[in-house]
């Protein structure tokens, strides 16, 4: 027999790999190509050197997904390849123009975005991962939310037939509005109170007593924004037309010369446009946790990030939605407050809270007026008013804080400059000058205490009232004692309402009745006299 006839599987299998300079254990370093080949073999096969562990589950699972990983990646980029001869010289076509048009569009709305990325990261790769951990995030929770315990649906919001009074504006429209406190005549102080978002005219001051209105003389006018509630809509509304609506209100209502602006949370960018707008109908303002725009120009940088340090991820979504995407709004709302359901005010506007709002928020009494208020405001079902409101107060407002009290400019010539340098007379303040009261909880989650110091510094005269460890519900929604407070603080010691004087016709009736003698009085005088 042949010396290849008698070389063994093993030899045979090392003259075709030659020396893989691979040594396991036993052999020497300079062990021949076959013994080594020959002992890998013998691993292979189960027939283990001596004294050589076994190999494990874990290496074995190990190798497989390695190789698994290996396949797709070689699979992956053989299909690249494909798709690539398979396009090429596609991008003239006119499907193609059209689609570079689309994402050359898009890209640009989104390239904000890259602001979050690091600079050596290409853009495309990493929101291309980003999208893909996203879906598979959703696949997993939608997977693992089979197990979960099932939990109460919720309760179908119900809605109660129209009841506000309306006036009709110059332009057509009709505002629906709300009274409380004393009459038109007898108030000595009067109120208008625009609402804040997800709110309508039953807001007001929520848990305010009658008696302490009465107390003050005051009247409370309430009213819905255009869209809210019972209020018509108003396509392209601005804080300009919002101040105007405020101002015919109080003419249709006979409020004499000036009144009262009360702004809360969102309602205070009305309240704004009111000083701005129309100061001289403005008596004083009284605002509580103030919102302010994220955007005014002379907001720095440090300023704009303390404003929503605090806010939840999703409430920062929605504040990009507002701003970039207001088209996707409405899909949002309609899974939250237009939903025909009801809810909590943390979760539909993904608000973080503090422990005084948490214990307010729990409260039956809370709960009762939230349902019902927030079912006013969602009377029309209809997504625009909502989306309205939001991009408004993400946008220009078309003014500034600081345009609601200026200093005059003077036109001077060079002897009137280098007379006011040595001369420290104050220059003379134009803009709205009447009080400005900002109540600010020091645990506001909502609208972080770093506005209300932006507008300490954009408006000069405004006052503002450091509330420690109370939050953005706790002070303003039913406390009466904080109540008393605030009309404390804005109108003094309470002298009650006015007692009109009496109208001339009023007057004579009175006497009408004190000298008319009735006649079945008269017949008995006459039967006691004896007289026919």
């Amino acid at each position: 027999m042949s010396a290849a006839a008698t070389m063994t599987w093993h030899e045979d299998l090392a003259t075709l790999v030659g020396d893989t300079g691979v040594r396991l254990p036993g052999g020497g370093g300079h062990a021949p190509a076959a013994a080594n080949v020959a002992a890998a073999g013998a691993g292979w096969y189960g027939e283990e050197e001596e004294g050589r562990a076994e190999e494990g589950w874990a290496q074995q699972a190990k190798g497989f997904a390695e190789s698994t990983a290996e396949m797709l990646r070689e699979l992956g980029r053989g299909l690249w390849d494909v798709a690539a001869q398979s396009l090429a010289g596609a991008e003239d076509s006119e499907l193609a123009r059209r689609l570079r048009k689309r994402a050359a569009a898009t890209g640009k709305r989104l390239s904000f975005m890259n602001e979050y990325l690091p600079e050596e990261r290409d853009p495309v790769r990493c929101w291309l991962i980003v999208a893909a951990v996203a879906f598979v995030t959703l696949l997993v929770l939608g997977a693992g939310s089979d197990n979960e315990t099932p939990v109460d649906l919720p309760k179908k919001l119900i809605i109660g037939p129209p009841s506000a009074d309306r006036i009709q504006l110059p332009d057509g429209r009709h505002l629906a509005y709300e009274e409380q406190g004393v009459s038109a005549n007898r108030a000595r102080f009067s109120l208008i109170a625009p609402h804040s978002f997800l709110s309508s005219r039953l807001a007001g001051i929520p848990g305010i007593s009658a008696s302490l209105l009465e107390e003050f003389g005051v009247r409370l006018v309430t009213y819905d924004l255009p869209g809210f509630g019972e209020s018509d809509p108003h396509l392209g509304r601005n804080l300009n037309s919002s101040a105007l609506d405020m101002l015919y209100l109080a003419n249709a209502l006979n409020i004499p010369e000036k009144f009262w602006v009360v702004g809360y949370s969102g309602g205070g960018m009305h309240a704004w446009s009111a000083l701005r707008y129309i100061p001289d109908r403005v008596a004083g303002a009284a605002m509580f946790a103030p919102m302010a725009n994220p955007y005014d120009s002379k907001m720095t940088k440090d300023e704009r990030r303390k404003t929503w340090d605090s806010w939840s991820t999703k409430r920062k979504l929605m504040h990009i939605l507002a701003r970039r995407f207001p088209s996707l709004l409405p899909f949002f709302y309609r899974q939250t407050f237009l939903s025909g359901k009801q809810g909590q005010p943390e979760s539909w506007l993904s608000l973080s809270l503090g422990k005084k709002d948490k214990t307010l928020l729990e409260g039956p009494v809370f709960n009762a007026f939230w349902e019902r208020n927030v079912a006013e405001s969602v009377r029309q079902g209809d997504a625009r008013p909502f989306v309205e409101e939001a991009v408004l107060q993400v946008s220009d407002w078309g003014f500034s804080l600081s345009d609601i009290q200026m200093q005059k400019k003077e036109a001077r010539g060079i002897f009137e400059l280098i007379k006011s340098l040595f001369n420290q007379a104050e220059r003379e303040w134009v803009g709205f000058l009447g009080p400005i009261h900002i109540w600010q909880g020091m645990d506001d989650r909502v609208v972080s205490p770093s506005v209300a110091e932006f507008v300490r510094r954009s408006v000069p005269g405004a006052t503002v009232h450091k509330l420690l460890d109370e939050g953005h519900f706790s002070y303003f929604c039913f406390c009466d004692e904080c109540h008393r407070q605030i009309f404390s603080t804005l109108f003094g010691i309470p002298q009650g309402p006015i007692n009109p004087a009496p109208q001339p016709s009023e007057v004579v009736s009175e006497l009408t009745e004190e000298t008319t003698v009735p006649d079945n009085a008269t017949d008995q005088e006459q039967g006691k006299s004896g007289l026919p």
